[in-house]
């Protein structure tokens, strides 16, 4: 079978699953599980675009890097995890699937939703838009660390003891301290953003003082990093549209991802079958 054929016959899978795709957007009757982990992250895909202007497409070619918004939820404590994902859309279509997958893994009128990113703003405020006071949202430790790394050693001939000690700050809920000791050394205005990390250290965690509740969520049990979502960005994304020398039609890419859903929230096999039952889904096969 030629390569080509492949592609089609792949491409119009993808196509199908997209389009089939019905996302849930009410919010169930039933009180829902006591918690439910939500994660969402973006992470960036190879993209080639054609200049339609150009009439040699092959000099009309463009090589770019664009985001991909991958989400996941669980019950607390489950090992079934739900995936959603999505290209094209904007930040709102990722909010409508985050809440899809919180549905699907028992998301109800009394359950809270636990969500941990990085500080992207887009994030909190899909939480606050799907979720309401049903939701919350914690920075990623590590990415809020990252930092304090860089701020570091303008803060303290030993960087690495001064970091260790900010950590535990954090984890105690005491970001007020952790402030104070970043403010004796911020840069002067007249100083460029690139070479003020305490500066920007400073003020990322001043602007994001209501989303690093650390304590509240160890003594719970619940997750202060957002490992699963960028371990799933691998697997799910990575493993397919990153491969050596692929790059994607921006219009393709959607229907990828719908494929690797389909197999990762374990309906592959559904699928098929219900494209045994209709027949084959290909315009001319």
């Amino acid at each position: 079978m030629p390569v080509s054929t492949v592609r089609l016959i792949t491409e119009q899978h993808g196509k199908t699953l997209f389009s089939q795709t019905e996302l849930i957007s009410d919010w169930p009757d039933s009180l829902g599980a006591d918690c439910v982990i939500a994660e969402t992250d973006g992470g960036m895909v190879p993209v080639l675009t054609i200049d339609p202007d150009v009439k040699d497409k092959r000099k009309g070619k463009k090589l770019g890097w664009q985001e991909l918004r991958l989400c996941m939820a669980h019950e607390f404590e489950s090992r079934t995890v739900y995936y959603g994902g999505n290209f094209s859309g904007g930040i709102e279509e990722t909010g409508r699937r985050l809440f899809d997958c919180a549905v699907k893994a028992n998301f109800g009128k009394q359950t809270h939703l636990h969500s941990v990113g990085d500080g992207a703003a887009w994030i909190r405020l899909q939480v606050e838009e799907q979720f309401g006071g049903n939701g919350s949202h914690l920075i990623d430790l590590m990415h809020l660390c990252d930092y304090l790394a860089q701020a570091a050693p303008r803060c303290a001939a030993a960087p690495a003891a001064w970091l260790d000690e900010q950590k535990v700050r954090l984890k105690s809920n005491q970001a007020t301290t952790v402030l104070e000791a970043l403010l004796p050394h911020l840069e002067p205005p007249s100083t460029t953003e690139e070479n003020a990390p305490v500066r920007k250290a400073y003020r990322y965690l001043r602007n994001r003082l209501d989303q690093v509740n650390y304590q509240g969520a160890t003594e719970k049990g619940l997750p202060i990093g957002s490992g699963e979502i960028e371990s799933a960005h691998r697997y799910v994304v990575q493993a397919r549209l990153k491969r050596p020398g692929a790059w994607w039609a921006p219009d393709n890419i959607d229907y990828m991802l719908a494929l690797r859903l389909c197999r990762i929230n374990q309906q592959w096999e559904n699928y098929w079958q219900g494209i045994n039952k209709k027949g084959c889904l290909m315009e001319k096969c």
